[in-house]
């Protein structure tokens, strides 16, 4: 079985290749196309997995392109991990939004607008590809702003175009965890949007568990969204939230607290890589074991800016488990395994507060017909709220995105509800659009009405 890997000079890929090494599947796969158009980094992270693979029992074939139709041509699942703009992209995302006095973060609130803005044309580009030279293909998308960008690709590829992300996952693991079910089989009761999304139940060995995770303070405080939220939030909620809700709850400490730090996390994340990248091509032998140190290093500060300077991340929690719900839904798909996995799908009505079209983040079950979602509650009023809002924005991205539209642009940072002004949202429209060529040839024909043109701002 062939795998296609898009962005597959990038970072986490050893993570994917280490996943398949350790399938003991019949049906396995055993080549992994890695495409990326930076070449360098392309030949670098061949060298890391030939490295990982060494006197492995189950090898799988590498084989690395530049050309995207070299690549795509005979797959049979593609994952999509590109990152449009690089990691210096990242970081104009998050410092343009804190020079504005919102949120800087990558895949939520202006920079997530951003983001998209510019991934949208590119992902849908792609998946034209896809359907023409692999049309019986699967497309597991990783690219964030996740839920976005798999709504705008089903427009193209349907529901053969499937969204994941390792945060619900990696919640539910350190939930059972919490109450001394480690390595159980939990089945969650998930529903919101990508980063944005709530936990209502937990259910292990056929009893719902999580009551007895919010009646305990220190259970709830030994994982991570325990000491994020505090007990008194997350009891009061009922609910055990995503680690990303921070930043909608406590949105003023978040931004303080980015603020307060002399790097963003994309400059963090810019500096380490560009380094192990030098560090690697300088010393060719141990890219492997450069790669392995910075990783270590990537995970222990993740979310580094809003935890307690004195609580260190659980090492269990490194690497998140994306790539094992990417396995699982290979498996159930290719071979009928039938599973159970949180998924970015099309709603078709299991979030009944949303449209049949929305992409959102809920429980499915799945076999070789894909994935199916379940009925997930969004009971309260706020919740409802929220993920409304934030979808709406995310449409308006997309028409943006696909239209050119700046009035659709500003409308999206507007709508957000993490951007407090209608003048700020043109603010943060026309920055991105100057410090992105590609977005402001997008975006250069449309005025927004009663907002300054580029040029006299």
């Amino acid at each position: 079985m062939r795998l296609v890997l898009l962005g597959g000079g990038g970072f986490r890929v050893p993570l994917v290749h280490r996943a398949l090494l350790d399938d003991e599947h019949a049906g396995r796969v055993d080549e992994l196309v890695l495409h990326d158009v930076d070449e360098g980094r392309l030949e670098t992270m061949t060298r890391v997995l030939a490295q990982q693979g060494a006197g492995a029992p189950r090898p799988v074939t590498v084989r690395a392109t530049a050309r995207i139709d070299e690549a795509l041509e005979g797959a049979d699942f593609i994952f999509s991990a590109i990152r449009v703009g690089g990691l210096s992209g990242r970081t104009l995302d998050e410092r343009i939004a804190l020079d504005h006095a919102v949120l800087g973060q990558e895949t939520v609130g202006a920079g997530g607008i951003s983001y998209g803005l510019r991934t949208v044309p590119v992902a849908v580009g792609i998946a034209e590809r896809i359907a023409a030279l692999a049309p019986n293909a699967w497309l597991i998308n990783f690219t964030n702003p996740a839920g976005l960008i798999t709504q705008a690709i089903q427009a193209v590829l349907g529901d053969r175009a499937i969204g994941i992300c390792d945060s619900p996952v990696g919640l539910g693991r350190r939930a059972a965890t919490a109450l001394g079910f480690q390595g159980a089989d939990v089945q969650l009761g998930y529903a919101g949007l990508n980063h944005l999304g709530w936990v209502d139940s937990l259910v292990i060995n056929g009893v719902d568990r999580l009551p007895d995770l919010l009646a305990d303070d220190a259970a709830l405080l030994s994982i991570e969204e325990g000491r994020l939220f505090g007990t008194e939030w997350i009891q009061s909620l009922a609910m055990l939230p995503n680690e990303y809700l921070y930043y909608y709850y406590f949105t003023r400490e978040a931004v303080a607290a980015i603020m307060g730090e002399p790097q963003t996390r994309g400059e963090f994340l810019l500096d380490q890589q560009t380094g192990f990248y030098q560090r690697a091509l300088a010393a060719p032998s141990s890219a492997y074991r450069q790669w392995r140190s910075a990783w270590e290093d990537r995970e222990t500060t993740y979310m580094r800016e809003v935890r307690q300077p004195t609580v260190q991340r659980d090492a269990r929690d490194f690497g998140g488990g994306y790539e094992r719900v990417a396995l699982a839904l290979m498996a159930a798909i290719a071979h009928d395994e039938p599973a159970r996995l949180v998924l970015n799908v099309r709603n078709r009505g299991a979030v009944e507060c949303l449209g049949v079209d929305a992409v959102v983040e809920v429980p499915c079950l799945v076999d070789a017909g894909g994935p199916v979602p379940q009925l997930s509650r969004i009971s309260g009023g706020h919740e409802r709220g929220l993920v409304q809002q934030v979808k709406a924005a995310e449409e308006l991205t997309i028409e943006a995105a696909l239209t050119g539209s700046r009035r659709r642009a500003v409308q999206a940072f507007a709508t957000h509800p993490l951007v407090d002004s209608v003048g700020v949202a043109r603010d943060l429209f026309d920055a991105y659009a100057a410090a992105f060529p590609q977005l402001g040839a997008i975006f250069a024909a449309q005025p927004v009405p009663g907002s300054p043109s580029v040029a006299g701002h």
